[in-house]
């Protein structure tokens, strides 16, 4: 509960290190990862401010060096999932009671310390586990994580000075912003380090106590985020970190009293069963629980015939391949105009063949590994199938080998039909497929764009022609929860683009921004009249 509002230090986004040849930030994160492969951690679980150890190991290597062992984790059973729920109930009161200002301070000194002395082991245990070359990492795992700490200070506090208008005499109307009654359950993902930091901390921020359970291929990092929320002074029991399986952490979270609420980011699949469930279990809860989730994307870039074609081919290049296309942000279909085609393909290819690929421990490498071998089998059977299918054509590409580590190559497809497979599946990986279209039918593509997909993530336009931009984000302004006007459809910044979508791709409580944090408060209106009436008789009442 707020005991006074006072102004908090203005946010900036965290610049972005290039670590160039030379550089410092270079030598101190090869240092770092020197000195991280050269042991192995053995990771606990964090339960109430203690370090919890199972008989279960499992083992964490790089996806780009899979031979190798970063170390172990413990996995957690039920009971351990039991023992977080009631360490976060028990430290609940304490917490939601602590001045804003004091929680604020904590994540700000998570935020200063992320970019100090802990910013090349937090990249280095995102490139190493999940295999981010240098600047990805910076962006991900650095820069963004502390956009997120220091905008959402700033954003609880704009949430706290919200009150209604003075109305009327003789009476004060005011709000308070009470963190949810009950526990909330962060499930993050594998591929940003910053949504698996960001998810647990915003709630927790409110005053919310957290249950967290990341991703078994984010643990390495996890672990070194979970280290640098102790040091800011998290208190025990307001975030636990745990390592179930998915749907032993469900069948306990799920059916508890306490349940207050999930902040997801992951599959569309999972989310909607995790929805059912609650659904199922509604009568069960003390409260409706708040059911945040951002989840799939087929993200699109759709060109016009008046697009500048340099521009369109970097969109491309970046926007599908960055990090391995393991975006949900990423570019995975294009829509682009017969004229512009075949010089468009000869300069996405010549930056295709300049790409370098290989561990993130070498800086010259842009493309490293996808994430797992499920993750690889899944898309060579994809490239497979349009190798054999006479109706597609592989544009560029097409080659994966995982004997060291789960490689696959850069690919593009061009598709006969515009809906054809992977024009509206989600594959998440380094595969794009485009559909060339008759370059005096932007308006029927257009809606080819808006049906082909149950996705609504991300997408951009690429034009000259203001006419034809306007009209795209017209067509297709619930194809998308971020928008993008002559650029790639990724790379959004905190408190510039709050990231979402609807549809099929979650919620749309915009990570980055004051919408998001209104969700894990529950507002109590209060009147105080200081004169109250002692007679219930209107003056209307009285006779003539």
């Amino acid at each position: 509960m707020p005991k006074g509002i006072y102004n908090v230090p203005a946010p900036w986004n965290e610049p972005v290190k290039n670590y160039a040849p030379g550089s410092a930030e270079r030598k101190e994160l090869q240092a770092m990862l020197k000195e991280l492969r050269s042991k192995e951690l053995d990771i606990p679980m964090y339960i109430g401010g203690k370090e919890v150890r199972s008989n279960d190991k499992i083992r964490l290597a790089p996806p780009h060096d899979h031979k190798h062992t970063l170390g172990h984790f413990h996995k957690s059973t039920k009971e351990n999932v039991q023992q977080a729920i009631d360490a976060a109930l028990a430290a609940k009161p304490q917490w939601e009671e602590l001045s804003w200002e004091h929680r604020a301070s904590i994540f700000l000194k998570a935020a200063e310390l992320i970019a100090g002395p802990y910013r090349a082991k937090l990249n280095a245990a995102t490139m190493l586990g999940q295999s981010k070359n240098a600047y990805q990492a910076e962006i991900d795992s650095a820069c963004e994580i502390i956009d997120f700490l220091r905008f959402n200070v700033l954003y609880m506090t704009e949430i706290y000075k919200q009150q209604p208008p003075v109305a009327g005499v003789g009476i004060w109307n005011r709000v308070e912003q009470r963190p949810l009654e009950g526990f909330i359950y962060a499930l993050t993902p594998f591929n940003f380090t910053a949504i698996a930091g960001n998810l647990p901390t915003s709630c927790s921020m409110m005053g919310n106590v957290v249950v967290w359970k990341p991703s078994n291929t984010q643990v390495y990092a996890a672990n070194v985020l979970m280290e640098i929320f102790i040091k800011a002074g998290v208190p025990a029991g307001v975030i636990n970190l745990i390592y179930p399986s998915g749907p032993d952490a469900a069948e306990i979270i799920f059916s508890h009293r306490d349940f207050a609420g999930i902040h997801f980011t992951g599959s569309t699949e999972v989310f909607q069963n995790i929805w059912k469930t609650i659904g199922d279990n509604i009568h069960k809860y003390k409260s409706y629980p708040r059911i945040v989730g951002e989840t799939g994307g087929k993200d699109f870039i759709v060109a016009h015939k008046s697009a500048d074609v340099k521009t369109l081919a970097t969109a491309i290049s970046r926007g599908a391949f960055e990090y391995q296309g393991q975006k949900c942000s990423a570019a995975s279909r294009a829509y682009i105009p017969s004229n512009l085609w075949e010089e468009v393909k000869e300069l996405v290819k010549a930056d295709l063949k300049s790409f370098k690929m290989g561990p993130t421990e070498d800086f010259t490498n842009f493309i490293n590994a996808v994430i797992d071998e499920k993750s690889f089998d899944k898309l060579a059977k994809y490239i497979d199938a349009a190798k054999a299918d006479k109706n597609v054509e592989i544009v560029a590409g097409g080659n994966y080998d995982k004997s060291k580590g789960y490689f696959i190559e850069p690919t593009i497809i061009r598709a006969n039909d515009p809906k054809y497979v992977t024009m509206c599946e989600e594959l998440f990986g380094p595969v794009l497929t485009l559909f060339v279209y008759d370059e005096n039918k932007f308006e029927e593509t257009l809606k080819i764009v808006d049906s082909t997909s149950p996705y609504a993530l991300t997408g951009a336009v690429i034009a000259q022609d203001r006419y034809a931009i306007e009209y795209a984000a017209k067509e297709l302004r619930y194809a998308a929860g971020n928008f993008y006007i002559n650029d790639k459809p990724t790379g959004a910044v905190v408190g510039q683009q709050p990231f979402g979508g609807a549809r099929g791709s979650g919620t749309n409580d915009k990570a980055g921004s004051m919408i998001n944090l209104l969700r894990w408060v529950s507002p109590r209106t209060i009147k105080e009249t200081f004169v109250p009436p002692t007679d219930y008789r209107y003056p209307f009442l009285q006779a003539d």
